[in-house]
C-alpha cells in the first residue's frame, strides 16, 4: 500500500491532525488538496483520487471532515480506501461520532491509534475491539512496567481475545437477503438480483471453532449429491476470520469468530427473481383538474408466510393538493414534502391482495411533465423466508472444554432497490 501520510481536514481544508509515516513528502503538500477538490467539482470531474505534482491524494468525506491519504509511490488504491474506511470505523467505536469536535477533544488517543494502525505507510492492526483493551481514553497512572498489549495483537487470531467467558453459550445466525427488482409499466421484469449476507451474534466462551455448511451448488456437484435444492453463490466475500484455504478445498466455512456481532459473509445471486409483492397502478390524469389513482397490491409468496411493515410509496404531482384516499387495509398518508403517497400495511399475508384509491386536485395552470414521473417503491420484510432457497445445513461449535452451545438460525427477506415503473 505505502501511504506517506494521513490527514484529517475540516471542510475549509485546515489540518486538524496528521501523521507522517515515511517522511518522503513535505507536510505542506496537503495545502494543494482542497484547491484540487474545488477545481474538480467546478469542472464536474470530481473523483476520490487526485493527482498533484509530486503526490497522489486519496480521500473520503465523513460528516464535516476530509480523511486524506497522501502517497508518493504507486500505491494500491483499493487497499488505501479500505484502510481509510476502517480508520473511520475505529474512531467511531472510540468516540461514538467522528467529527471536528471529537478530534479536538481526543488528540492524545488519536495519535496513539494512528501509531498503532499503520507503520511506515503499511496497515497493521485495525480491530477496534482489541485496540480498546490497551489504548484507552482514560489517563494511565505511573506503573513500574509499561502495560503489555494483549496476545491478540501478535497472534494469528487478532480479532478475538483470550479468556472470554459467558454464562450461557449461544450463537445467533441471520441469513438476510435483499431483493433488487425493476419492473416496467407493462409488467416486464427488467432487472432482478439478490444481495445476501450472513449476520452473526456470538456469545461463546474460550476460543471456539465454528463450522457452517450451506446448500452450496459447487459443494453438491463435487460430492455427487443430486438430491435437495442447491444455490450458486456469486461474489462471495468473507470476514477475515474465515479459513479461506479450507473453503477452497471442501467448501466448508470454518472460522474462529469475534465475540459479539459481525457480518460473516456476503454474496450475490443473479438468478431471475419473481416479484414478491406485485403492484399494479391505474392513473387517470385530468389536465388542469385532478388526478385519480387505483393501486392494487398482491403478495406472490405462499400463504404460510407473511410480509411485515409493508410500505408502498406512490409518487404524486408536485402541485397536488386536497388529497382523498380509501384503502382496503392498512393506513395511508400524504407526504407533500416528498410528493409521495405512503401506504402502510403492517401485515401482508401470502396470496392476498389489497386496494388503494386516491384522488388529488391539480390547481396549477401547467400540467406536470409525465416523462419525469418516478417509479413506485416498495418496502417490506418477510421473516422465516428466503427467495434464493439458501439453507443452513449445519452449524457446529467445537471448543476444547467440550461445552454445548445453542445455535439459533433465522431467515429474513427484505426489499432492496425494489421499483415498479408507472410509465
Amino acid at each position: 500500500m505505502s501511504a506517506s501520510a494521513i490527514f484529517f481536514l475540516d471542510l475549509k481544508g485546515k489540518v486538524l491532525i496528521s501523521r507522517d509515516y515515511r517522511g518522503d513528502l513535505p507536510l505542506n503538500i496537503i495545502e494543494k488538496f482542497l484547491p484540487l477538490v474545488i477545481e474538480a467539482e467546478d469542472e464536474g470531474t470530481a473523483t476520490p483520487v487526485l493527482q498533484a505534482d509530486e503526490a497522489t491524494f486519496m480521500y473520503i468525506r465523513h460528516e464535516n471532515l476530509y480523511v486524506v491519504a497522501a502517497t508518493k509511490k504507486n500505491a494500491n488504491v483499493s487497499l488505501v480506501f479500505v484502510f481509510l474506511h476502517r480508520l473511520v470505523e475505529i474512531f467511531i467505536a472510540y468516540f461514538k461520532r467522528l467529527e471536528e469536535e471529537s478530534i479536538r477533544d481526543n488528540f492524545v488517543v488519536i495519535y496513539e491509534l494512528l501509531d498503532e494502525v499503520m507503520d511506515d505507510g503499511y496497515p497493521q492492526f485495525s480491530e477496534a475491539q482489541i485496540l480498546k483493551e490497551y489504548i484507552t481514553q482514560k489517563g494511565r497512572k505511573l506503573e513500574v512496567a509499561a502495560p503489555k498489549p494483549p496476545m491478540t495483537v501478535t497472534n494469528a487470531v487478532s480479532w478475538r481475545s483470550e479468556g472470554i467467558k459467558h454464562s450461557k453459550n449461544e450463537v445467533f445466525l441471520d441469513v438476510v437477503e435483499k431483493v433488487n427488482l425493476l419492473v416496467s409499466a407493462k409488467g416486464t421484469v427488467l432487472h432482478s438480483d439478490i444481495a445476501g449476507s450472513v449476520q452473526m451474534r456470538v456469545f461463546l466462551s474460550g476460543m471456539p471453532e465454528l463450522r457452517l455448511g450451506l446448500n452450496d451448488k459447487v459443494l453438491f456437484e463435487s460430492s455427487g449429491r443430486r438430491k435437495g435444492k442447491s444455490v450458486e453463490l456469486e461474489d462471495v466475500k468473507f470476514h477475515q476470520c474465515v479459513k479461506l484455504a479450507r473453503f477452497e478445498n471442501d467448501r466448508t466455512i470454518s472460522f474462529i469468530p469475534p465475540d459479539g456481532e459481525f457480518e460473516l459473509m456476503s454474496y450475490r445471486l443473479s438468478q431471475d427473481v419473481k416479484p414478491l409483492i406485485w403492484v399494479e397502478s391505474v392513473i387517470e390524469r385530468h389536465t388542469h383538474s385532478r388526478v385519480e389513482y387505483l393501486i392494487k397490491a398482491k403478495s406472490k409468496f405462499k400463504r404460510r408466510s407473511t410480509a411485515t411493515n409493508v410500505v408502498i410509496n406512490v409518487p404524486v404531482p408536485s402541485d397536488a393538493d386536497s388529497p382523498k384516499f380509501k384503502v382496503s387495509t392498512g393506513s395511508c398518508k400524504y407526504e407533500p414534502q416528498h410528493n409521495n403517497l405512503r401506504w402502510t400495511i403492517k401485515n401482508f399475508p401470502g396470496g392476498k391482495e389489497f386496494f388503494l384509491r386516491a384522488h388529488f386536485n391539480l390547481p396549477s395552470v401547467e400540467g406536470e411533465d409525465v416523462e419525469t414521473k418516478p417509479p413506485i417503491q416498495v418496502e417490506f420484510e418477510i421473516p422465516y423466508f428466503t427467495t434464493s432457497g439458501i439453507q443452513v445445513r449445519y452449524l457446529k461449535v467445537v471448543e476444547k472444554s467440550g461445552y454445548e452451545a445453542l445455535p439459533w438460525v433465522r431467515y429474513i427477506t427484505q426489499n432492496g432497490d425494489y421499483q415498479i415503473r408507472t410509465l
